[in-house]
């Protein structure tokens, strides 16, 4: 018998669950798993757990492993802890042709980091991403919920110091 752990969600997440999923009809409770997810990691500074996600799908009733799927394919959603600001950098086709690798290259080198990992001081995450839906502004990438477009190394090194100082 498995224990349901809906109750780890606080209630805050759980009335924004519920608000959110006003948009739904009743039997389909389960259509609200990414804003579920986002809230809950949003509220457990930037990642997920085993057992939040667990408290997401008893909440909303669904399959635990319907729950992983979603987690582990897209990007938005971490399943180990973040840096305070998580870099996310397009290397889709338009992003590609238009410098993405070297962008990432240069991120690497400027934060001292590989891809998927934080800085020492717990400040910057680095990511790869599939498109972001900037291809006009390529090579872009995303921190938060601002987007950087047309990045070069003296933007890249603006923004990067912008972001260290603006804590």
């Amino acid at each position: 018998m498995t224990v349901n752990k809906a109750h780890l969600l606080s209630a805050s997440a759980r009335e924004q669950i519920d608000k959110w999923n006003h948009r739904y009809p009743p039997e389909q409770k389960c259509s609200g798993v990414f804003e579920a997810l986002r809230l809950v990691q949003e509220e457990n500074g930037g990642s997920l757990t085993t057992d939040l996600m667990d408290a997401v799908a008893d909440y909303l009733e669904m399959p635990h492993i319907a729950v992983y799927e979603v987690v582990t394919f897209y990007s938005m959603y971490n399943l180990t802890p973040v840096g305070r600001h998580v870099i996310e950098v397009c290397t889709n086709i338009s992003c590609m042709l238009s410098g993405a690798k070297e962008t990432l290259a240069y991120f690497k080198n400027r934060l001292g980091i590989e891809l998927n990992e934080t800085t020492a001081d717990g400040r910057f995450t680095l990511k790869e991403v599939e498109c972001l839906g900037a291809c006009d502004g390529a090579p872009m990438c995303q921190i938060g919920k601002k987007y950087y477009e047309h990045l070069t190394a003296e933007k890249i090194d603006k923004l990067v110091e912008e972001l260290k100082h603006g804590e």
